[in-house]
């Protein structure tokens, strides 16, 4: 008997521990979400002002930025303890609020994860689009420079043709009295004299191209090593398209030949810009930008509306008597779809009858609403919070000892009675 008394009694204090244990955990993770709602609407804020500030004045956007903020967290504690069927014109009005400040917040938040996820992938368009227009100009370069070189080995084959026939007496322009004489007379002389200097200028070119080789070598070699060193290869190839353009137009000018169009490149400081927030950023869509944009004012909204199952403030022990007696005073209840405690706060057919006062239970019931504790359904049914039933939990076990406590007082009375008696 003895045995069985303790292990009802290590049974009863190991599951108390638990129970305080566990209402111990869940009220740290309560208080623990007002922090952590703070801590995201900055964050939230943060972002918002960031793009907001591109566009208008900082100190008006600063302000806007505190209203949007306000009204997500107010509107979502406000539209938790809303039922659309209670009132639909404020839950309507709460709803649209809300959704507008949250698609202002997370239209704004967007450009700074946009900036964040994006930089990377920005600098190294920009790394290809440089690369791209000047491969563009080398290719140009390089086709002009084969039509000179055609052209000019043309004429190096036309002088070389030209003296050769000098020679041997066959040209064309040699007076009839010359032709056919073999030898390195006047007329050669002339036509050798041309030939040695087309070929030495074709020498010359051909020099010169390599040279001009070597500068784009320099050139694809610093582009090369863009993403590396920046700021260094980015001034050598700026200064190496430079003279890459200044060598080939020379040779081409001299020659005769037209000269493709060299690109136009921006300066250093243009190339490590950072990202500035347009609109134009909802063009080149991000959806992890936006994603991460959301998924902060979700949280936010989210964490907010759970934080409404926690009373603004606790009740006195007067104002716990008060609303136990009260509610007491109302006969119809029901577990609802929400799985929560339902009760109907019209009169009943009987009490409207006699003309029952429910002013006193009316306004226990106005003053939980207003507190949090209760949650209003429709017109004429009202749900508990979760935060009331520990307190009617609290006031029906002490109701419950209190009668437990007199039925043994007069148990013991009654057996006192019948000793004296005897």
């Amino acid at each position: 008997m003895e045995k069985e008394s303790l292990i009802k009694i290590t049974h009863g204090g190991l599951g108390s521990l638990l129970n305080s244990i566990q209402t111990l955990f869940v009220g740290m993770l309560r208080i623990w979400s007002i922090p952590i709602v703070l801590m995201l609407s900055v964050a939230s804020g943060f972002t918002t002002y960031y793009g907001m500030s591109h566009f208008i004045v900082p100190w008006i956007a600063l302000i806007i930025t505190i209203a949007i903020q306000s009204i997500i967290v107010i509107c979502s504690l406000e539209i938790a303890g809303i039922h659309w069927k209670a009132n639909r014109m404020r839950y309507l009005s709460v709803l649209v609020s809300l959704l507008v400040a949250i698609a202002a917040s997370i239209t704004f938040s967007y450009f700074k994860f946009y900036e964040i996820s994006q930089t990377e992938t920005i600098h190294i368009n920009r790394i290809n689009e440089i690369r791209k227009d000047v491969n563009d100009y080398l290719t140009a370069i390089q086709i002009t420079k084969s039509d000179i070189l055609k052209q000019q080995n043309s004429e190096l084959d036309k002088a070389t043709k030209d003296v050769t026939q000098a020679y041997f007496g066959t040209h064309e322009l040699i007076p009839p009295a010359n032709k056919n004489i073999v030898g390195e007379g006047p007329f050669w002389r002339h036509y050798n004299q041309r030939y040695q200097a087309k070929k030495a200028q074709f020498d010359q070119l051909e020099k010169e191209f390599q040279q001009l080789d070597e500068h784009i070598r320099t050139l694809q070699t610093s582009l090369n090593h863009l993403s590396a060193d920046t700021e260094n290869n980015y001034q050598k190839a700026v200064a190496g398209l430079q003279e890459v353009q200044l060598k080939f137009n020379q040779l081409a000018t001299n020659v005769g030949h037209t000269v493709p169009q060299a690109p136009i490149l921006m300066t250093y400081a243009q190339f490590v810009q950072g990202v500035t927030p347009s609109f134009s950023m909802w063009e080149d869509f991000s959806l992890f930008a936006f994603a991460c944009a959301a998924i902060v004012d979700f949280f936010t909204f989210l964490l907010s509306y759970r934080l409404e199952s926690t009373a603004p403030g606790p009740l006195s022990e007067q104002e716990q008597e008060l609303v136990f007696e009260c509610l007491r005073q109302f006969s119809e209840f029901r577990i609802n779809d929400n799985d929560e405690l339902e009760m109907v706060i019209e009169k009943s057919d009987i009490e409207r009858a006699r003309r029952y006062s429910d002013w006193s239970r009316m306004f226990a019931v106005g003053f939980l609403l207003s507190r949090g504790f209760l949650r209003k359904i429709d017109e004429r049914s009202v749900e508990f919070a979760p935060n009331l039933y520990p307190l009617i939990a609290e006031r029906m076990g002490a109701q419950l000892r209190a009668i437990k406590a007199k039925s043994l007082a007069s148990a013991q009375s009654g057996k006192n009675q019948v000793s004296h008696e005897q």
